[in-house]
């Protein structure tokens, strides 16, 4: 099989959308150790397949992948909190920007490959419990570092 054509990972039986939608899923369980992690997921994925980033150009998960690395989940709670007041309805005008020290790389020339895709953090396509935490340590890290080459 062809490796993706956006992050480059040697696809095994399954694609990565597959495997997004198999960690999706276990996401949406909210149980330890996937549902803490998975605006943190999503961003890795979103990078890795630029196609697929929102109109902001990612620039919110962009942000969460630095606060990730930067402080671990609990500066991944503020950031989110943060948006989430400034997305409130309380709030009058238009939603606050979340602020992020690190610049949001271009997207007209992406990374071709990562040295971490979800693949690899699937490992048998499962994307099993133990050390799920640390997978998706290096993949953030592997994306963030791949993008930071580009700008």
């Amino acid at each position: 099989m062809a490796p993706c054509a956006e992050c480059g990972a040697a696809v095994g039986s399954r694609a990565c959308g597959d495997l997004f939608h198999a960690l999706l899923a276990l996401d949406h369980e909210r149980q330890a150790p996937w549902g803490p992690l998975h605006g943190v997921s999503v961003s890795c994925f979103l990078f890795q397949h630029p196609s697929r980033l929102p109109a902001d150009d990612g620039a919110m998960a962009w942000a969460l992948l630095h606060a990730y690395l930067e402080g671990g989940l609990d500066e991944v709670n503020q950031l989110v909190g943060q948006a989430r007041r400034g997305n409130s309805h309380r709030v009058k005008g238009v939603p606050s920007r979340v602020a992020c020290e690190a610049v949001l790389p271009r997207r007209d020339a992406p990374p071709a490959r990562f040295s971490v895709t979800i693949e690899d953090v699937a490992v048998d396509g499962t994307f099993p419990a133990e050390e799920f935490a640390e997978r998706v340590r290096a993949w953030a890290g592997a994306t963030v570092d791949a993008w930071s080459h580009c700008t």
